[in-house]
This record gives structure tokens, C-alpha cells and sequence, in this order.
């Protein structure tokens, strides 16, 4: 072969291997992976429900018939065939299911298709089927017809979802919830905004913040939901969408192993509900470990949509929005087209019903008894014995409506055969008004299909997945300690490999660590095996971002004069790795340095050299009395002459003003960052009291990382333990209101406290924490209303938190209650 001859071989394979790469390409993208947007199907779905509705007769069939059946339309194995079939039964919307069909949550495979079984839903019965309003196409082989898409009447798409890869793209649209999707279908019709956001069959908590619409680029959080059983329990009670109880185990026995959490054991207690318990580690805070198990765990999953559908033989990337009005305009289209199928069928009805009632009313069947020469001269006859009644009819009589009508048996006609094709006459005009009512009024009647559906098989698909915006966690702050870090004070070093030199504090892999050395310098390094920070170190802590209330005390000689200072400063923000200079001066040396975590000023000795000029060789230095400036600042002088020693002599009261803590009552989150409500200005020391609608109270402490459910919460204040709580409960037992005042006793921090009278149905329905509160009671309605102010401090005395307490009013569903914190002068008082 010359070379010629092989470059132009070459270059043939060459254009052959790219035009079956994309006659490939186009394959699988339009064949196998993308769903239609006209049905929502992709190719194998839809021969499988076609497959279905030839082989249907309202019982179940073998899914191995199933598959069978399928291979007639679907050019692939069975295997294929199989797993389209069980993905179709486990979203239970088409197809009901008999037999072990496995399990989305778990994980479980479906049995065997030879021993499981399945049927067309009446929902897919009614939505995706109508032979008259379908297109058909030949199958693979030229044997069969199969529909180029199933007539749905109804958003599939969005209420299954759908995922694939194809080549070159993927598409991944979430489910949406069958009621929200109606509700929104109708609003579309009416011209309306609407919203639309997924609902996931596994349950759990979405936030849909950033969804974008289901569009590319969008983002979805997904949590489940954990409950605390008590102090060293947590249960999960739901997977994250696409997450299997197996999986989900796993990625906290990694997190565990990683000691990222800390627990003792996790167990899968899952049957009929999920339920997947976690023992706690000894002395392990309940809250922090649910933050990490969002952080470190598959209990949060981050999923990206990718709305990718087929349209016109393309690939186009809607929004859920444009693919729900897509399918309301079809479907809208789809039901038009059947009236006017319907119609047309009424009035061809009717017509031939008017043609038989006069055909024997007016007794011109006789014709068929004359002794005509042909049966075509009969036919003309009756044709013209026709003529006189043509304008009582809507259109022209044909050749077949005639033959039609010379067919039905001739017997002798009664009056109550007219009379009852006069009735079913009168039917068929009323069901022709309908249509063409319903005809013009199109909107209105897909309105009325819209809400149809939802009645007839919408019970039992409401929501199952709560909406509700996340707050961000941090793993930086949750992380468990996992890890150990020591120092080399002399040589400079840090790390958790220094395991020979002195321990400093336990840390986790996630944290910065911060460093000052005799030289007047500071690093921020992450936590790592061994780092370099500068010899002779004098302070190694962890470091907190933005932290404003550890407050460094520094004391030091400048090198350049001799002179030493004092200086008090935060570290909010650095770059990490970078050294920074705190003094100036090469020959700079630190006396003495501290860290105190809420503005603590201490007194310290400082001694003079022997041999100094000084008149006082020792005296004293408070901290407190310098202001905390930056952290490059100079300064305040402490002495010109040569310091010996510096030695800590006694601790100092905390100098930085109490921190405002807020309440967030969409997280039910404690903060500072001025969110929600203000509860109080808080000492280390101050704790805070939480009060809630089932009858407990809470004493609890400062930790922003406590979880609370807002929506249980009746008060939640700074806590004043010589302040009187005043309660209104239901004693649903006796059916009436008791008040009770009494004192908080308990003395134990984080625990809840039952201190309402026991009972199914009793609830705290009001509370107050003032001094005197005034109860303002409401009964009856209309004309009829009937208002009480009470006193209650005179009312009741106060009490131990245990007691019962007092009769306040019979139980009523018109009374309510509110506090009148202030008595007007102008105000009477009422008692009652």
C-alpha cells in the first residue's frame, strides 16, 4: 500500500470514528438517559407502561411477564428492563407493587422479578393513557406500534423526578410533592406566581434558599431530622434523599473513627420507621454533637438539580417552574383535544339516534317491505323518504348512515320505544351542552381536573419533607478534639508530633493554633505534625476568629532604649504562617505575657536589677489600668530601668463589659450577632431560663451551640432565681384552668423540669416572670363577651414548683388569655 493510499484509509476511519461517537453520543442522550418533557418518561419507562396497559385486565401480573412484554418494544436486556420497573414501583405513583419491592431508605434490593408483582395505577389508568390522542410510531423490529409519548395529563416529571447521565450531560430533577404541584398547576391556569420545591419520599428537612429553581447552578440542603432521647441518646428518625441507612451509619462510624465525633456505639433499629440510635461518649454535650453530625456525617447532603429534558428531538434545561407550565399548557391542550373528540362523538351519536327515531316514528322503514327491483333503489327510498325531515337534523344523511340503519332488526315499534330514544336524545343534547360548555370555558375545566385529582388520589401524599431555612454551621467550632498538641519551648516547635516535649491542650485536626515567643512575635499555624514558630516560645493556645473577649497581657523591653512597656490587645484576624512583629526593636525581649479569656486584668511583681539606680527595687503593676489597644501599638511605659523579673502575684476581675446574648427563634439558636430577640446582658456566670408550652422548664448556660425548638418555647429570658413564675395550665382531667406561683428550686443546669400537673392533654398555656402581673381573661363571643382582670399575685400564693395548684376558670374554646404587664391609673380592678 503507498503511503497515498494509507493517509486517505486513515483519515476514512478517522471521519467513521467521529460520526459514530456522535451518532452515539446522540443515542444514548435521546434514548436511554433524558427524560421527555412531553410525558416525563424516558424511552424504557414509557414501553414498560405501554407493556403494562396491553397486558392490563385489572389484576397483577408477574414483573418477569412484565419484562417480557417490555423487550417487544425495548431493544435492551432485562436486567435493564427489571431495574426501570422496580424504580417506577418504588416512587408509587403508577404502579402499584405486590410482593418485597425492596427499600429506598434502607437500601434493600427488590426480590426476584419472578417473584414480585405489579399493575397499572388507577392514577396512570386515568393521567397517561387515551389511544385517541396518541401518536404511534413502529417499534424497533416493525412488529408493533408504540406511542412516540404517552398523553400525560398530568406533571410526571416533577412529581417523580428523574436522573440520568448521558454523555456529555446529566440531568437530575428532584420530586415535588402531588398536592403542592396541583395547587401550583392551578395557579399557573389562573395566571397566577407560583413556588415549587422538592418533597422527598425518605422525609428530613430541606433548606431551598439557594435552589434556583431547580435550575443548573442551584443547591439544595438536606438533614435529617435527630431528637434527643435524653443527655447520651440521639435518635434519627429519616435519611437524606439518595442516602441509605447503611450509608448513613457508615459515614458516622467514619466521623467517629476520625474523631471528628465521639460516641460509643451506633445502632440501626429501623422496621416499619427509620430509626437509627446513637449512644453518646461519656460527658459528650448532646447539642455540639448534633452540629457535627450535620458537619462531619451524611446526616446534611448538599444536591445539586440539573433540570435536563428532551424537547423536539434537543436537549434543553428548564426550570421546574417552565417544566410545570410546559405541562399544564400540554394538559390543558391534551383535555381540549378530548372534548372535541368527545363532541364530535356525542353529535354523531346524536345524529344517528334522531336518524332511528324518525326512521320509525315516521314508519320509513316500510320501504325495506315494498318489492323494490335492486336493493341500491331501497336505499334511495329511504333516501328520499329522508327529505321532508333533513332541517331536524345537523348534517347531511350519508350512504352509511342509511345501511346503518337498514341493519337493526325491523320488529314492531312500540310508543315506548320512541319515547325512549326521545330520552336518550334529550341526553345527548344535554351532554353536547357540557362539552361545549366546558369547551368554553377550558381553563375552568382543567381548574376542576386539577382539584379532581388531588380529591381522588391525593390522600396520603402530603408533605414529608419540612421546609426550613438551615443555619451555618462551622466545623471548625464543632469538631470534637481529636488530637493533642505539645510544644518544644527552647528549639520553636509545635505540633501533635512532639509527643516527648510538654503537652499543651487537646484540639481538633481542623483548628488554628496561635504562638507568641520571647521575641515579641506571633504566628497562626493549623494544626499540623510538627511547625516551626520561633525559639524560646512563651504562649500556645487555640485560636478563635474575630474572638473580642480573650484579651492578651504583654510586658516586654524595647531593645532599642531599654525602656519597657505594657501593653493589653486582641487577635481578631491574621493570615496564617505569617509572623508578626508586636514590639519594635531587634533586641526586644518579653517579661511576661498572659491570655485571658474574658478581659481578665492581673497584678503582677515586677522586681528591678540589683544594681539599678531605682529607689524601689519591687513594686507592683495592675493590668487594669491600661485600655486594650492593637495589638502594633506601643505601649504604656512601665519603667526606665532594667527589669530582673516579672512574677504573676494575683488574678483580676473579668474587665470586658457583659455580652448581649440574642434569640433566633428561626434557627432556635442562641447568638451575639444581634438576631432575633434580646434576651440580656450576661456574666460568665448568668444563666438563662427556658419555658415551654408542654409544662417544662430549663435552666441552662451561655452555649451558643445548644439547639432549641422555638416553635415549643413560651419564654425563654436571663435567669433571676428570686423571681416568681406565674403559670396557666389546662387540666384536661377536670376540664378547667389552674395557676400556679412558685420559684425556680432546682439547682441542675441543662435539664428539663415537668412542673405542671400530669395528665393526656394538659399544657402550659400562658407564663410570666413579672412581679405583679395582671391575667386579662376573655370569654364567649359576640354580644356576648365577657372580660376579667386578675390580680394574680393576690389571687394565689406562691408555691413549690411541684403543687398543683389553683382553680382559675372552667376549661372554654372561646377563652383567651393575655398579660397586662402595666395597670393603667384609669383601670378598674375586677377580680373573678
Amino acid at each position: 500500500m503507498s503511503n497515498k493510499d494509507f493517509h486517505s484509509s486513515e483519515t476514512g476511519i478517522g471521519s467513521q470514528y467521529k460520526n459514530w461517537f456522535l451518532d452515539y453520543a446522540s443515542y444514548v442522550i435521546l434514548e436511554r438517559a433524558v427524560p421527555a418533557v412531553q410525558d416525563g418518561l424516558k424511552p424504557v419507562q414509557r414501553r414498560i407502561l405501554h407493556a403494562m396497559k396491553e397486558m392490563d385486565d385489572g389484576r397483577f401480573n408477574k414483573v418477569a411477564n412484565i419484562i417480557g412484554q417490555s423487550m417487544q418494544f425495548h431493544p435492551h436486556g432485562d436486567a435493564s428492563i427489571g431495574e426501570a420497573i422496580v424504580n417506577l414501583g418504588q416512587k408509587d405513583l403508577l404502579i402499584e407493587t405486590q410482593g418485597n419491592w425492596g427499600d429506598v431508605r434502607t437500601g434493600d434490593d427488590a426480590a426476584a422479578a419472578r417473584y414480585i408483582e405489579a399493575r397499572l395505577s388507577k392514577f396512570a389508568l386515568e393521567v397517561a393513557f387515551n389511544p385517541k390522542t396518541t401518536d404511534w410510531q413502529l417499534s424497533y423490529d416493525g412488529r408493533k406500534n408504540e406511542p412516540i409519548s404517552l398523553p400525560m395529563k398530568f406533571p410526571l416529571l416533577l412529581a417523580q423526578g428523574a436522573e440520568g447521565i448521558a454523555v456529555g450531560l446529566a440531568t437530575k430533577i428532584l420530586p415535588h410533592n402531588f398536592h403542592e404541584i396541583c395547587a401550583a398547576a392551578v395557579k399557573h391556569l389562573r395566571g397566577k406566581k407560583f413556588e415549587l420545591v422538592p418533597d422527598f419520599q425518605t422525609g428530613g428537612m430541606i433548606d431551598v434558599v439557594n435552589y434556583n429553581e431547580g435550575k443548573r447552578g442551584g443547591r439544595l440542603r438536606v438533614r435529617v431530622h435527630i431528637e434527643e432521647l435524653d443527655k447520651k441518646t440521639l435518635l434519627i428518625k429519616d435519611v437524606p434523599f439518595g442516602v441509605t441507612t447503611s450509608q448513613l451509619i457508615d459515614s458516622i462510624i467514619k466521623a467517629n473513627e476520625q474523631g471528628k465525633i465521639k460516641i460509643r456505639k451506633v445502632t440501626d433499629n429501623t422496621a416499619a420507621e427509620v430509626e437509627i440510635q446513637i449512644d453518646l461518649a461519656q460527658g459528650i454535650s448532646p447539642d455540639i454533637t448534633i452540629d457535627a453530625l450535620y458537619a462531619f456525617t451524611d446526616c446534611e447532603v448538599s444536591i445539586s438539580p440539573n433540570a435536563c429534558v428532551i424537547n423536539k428531538q434537543r436537549p434543553e434545561f428548564p426550570s421546574v417552574q417552565e417544566l410545570l407550565k410546559i405541562s399544564v399548557d400540554d394538559t390543558k391542550s391534551l383535555l381540549k383535544r378530548e372534548l372535541e373528540i368527545k363532541l364530535a362523538e356525542l353529535q354523531d351519536k346524536w345524529h344517528y339516534t334522531s336518524l332511528e327515531k324518525i326512521f320509525f316514528e315516521e314508519k320509513i322503514y316500510k320501504e325495506l317491505e315494498k318489492k323494490h327491483e335492486t336493493w341500491e333503489k331501497v336505499l334511495v327510498a329511504i333516501a328520499k323518504a329522508f327529505e321532508g325531515f333533513r332541517k331536524q337534523l345537523k348534517r347531511n344523511i350519508t350512504r352509511e348512515d342509511i345501511i346503518k340503519l337498514t341493519e337493526k332488526p325491523v320488529r314492531r315499534i312500540y310508543k315506548l320505544d320512541i319515547e325512549e330514544l326521545n330520552a336518550q336524545i334529550r341526553s345527548l343534547e344535554e351532554e353536547i351542552k357540557q362539552v361545549k360548555f366546558d369547551l368554553n370555558n377550558l381553563v375552568d375545566f382543567a381548574v376542576n381536573y386539577y382539584e379532581n385529582l388531588v380529591k381522588k388520589y391525593g390522600k396520603g401524599r402530603e408533605r414529608k419533607t419540612e421546609i426550613r431555612p438551615f443555619e451555618a454551621i462551622e466545623a471548625k467550632q464543632v469538631a470534637m478534639a481529636n488530637t493533642k498538641i505539645y510544644v518544644n519551648r527552647a528549639e520553636g516547635f509545635i505540633g501533635t508530633g512532639l509527643r516527648k516535649d510538654e503537652f499543651v491542650t487537646e484540639c481538633s485536626d481542623l483548628d488554628d493554633i496561635i504562638a507568641f515567643t520571647r521575641a515579641g512575635k506571633m504566628k497562626v499555624v493549623k494544626v499540623a505534625e510538627k511547625s516551626f514558630i520561633g525559639k524560646d516560645i512563651v504562649y500556645v493556645g487555640i485560636f478563635q476568629k474575630n474572638d473580642e473577649r480573650t484579651t492578651y497581657n504583654m510586658m516586654y523591653v524595647d531593645g532599642r532604649n531599654g525602656i519597657s512597656y505594657a501593653k493589653r490587645f486582641f487577635v481578631t484576624g491574621v493570615t496564617r504562617e505569617k509572623e508578626y512583629e508586636l514590639t519594635k526593636g531587634e533586641k526586644t525581649k518579653v517579661h511576661y505575657f498572659s491570655a485571658n479569656a474574658n478581659g481578665g486584668a492581673e497584678t503582677v511583681r515586677i522586681i528591678l536589677t540589683p544594681g539599678c539606680s531605682a529607689r524601689h527595687k519591687e513594686f507592683d503593676f495592675q493590668f487594669e489600668t491600661l485600655e486594650i489597644k492593637a495589638r502594633t501599638s506601643l505601649g504604656n511605659q512601665v519603667t526606665k530601668y532594667p527589669i530582673k523579673a516579672v512574677k504573676f502575684k494575683q488574678a483580676g476581675k473579668a474587665m470586658l463589659h457583659k455580652r448581649e446574648l440574642w434569640f433566633d427563634d428561626t434557627f432556635g439558636r442562641l447568638n451575639t450577632d444581634q438576631k432575633g430577640t434580646l434576651i440580656g446582658s450576661f456574666a460568665p456566670e448568668d444563666r438563662i431560663l427556658v419555658i415551654y408550652a408542654d409544662g417544662n422548664y430549663e435552666v441552662t448556660d451561655q452555649e451558643l451551640a445548644q439547639r432549641f425548638d422555638a416553635d415549643k418555647i413560651l419564654l425563654i429570658e436571663k435567669f433571676d432565681p428570686e423571681k416568681i413564675i406565674t403559670a396557666v395550665y389546662l387540666d384536661s382531667e377536670k376540664a378547667q384552668y389552674s395557676i400556679k406561683r412558685f420559684k425556680i428550686e432546682t439547682n441542675s443546669l441543662n435539664n428539663k423540669f415537668f412542673f405542671i400537673k400530669e395528665g393526656e392533654g394538659n399544657r402550659l398555656e400562658t407564663v410570666s416572670t413579672e412581679q405583679e402581673p395582671i391575667l386579662i381573661v376573655q370569654s364567649g363571643r359576640g354580644s356576648k363577651i365577657r372580660k376579667a382582670k386578675i390580680k394574680t399575685a393576690k389571687l394565689v400564693d406562691i408555691m413549690g414548683w411541684k403543687a398543683v395548684g389553683a382553680k382559675l376558670a372552667d376549661y372554654s374554646k372561646t377563652l383567651t388569655m393575655e398579660w397586662e404587664v402595666k395597670k393603667k391609673q384609669d383601670q378598674p380592678e375586677l377580680f373573678d
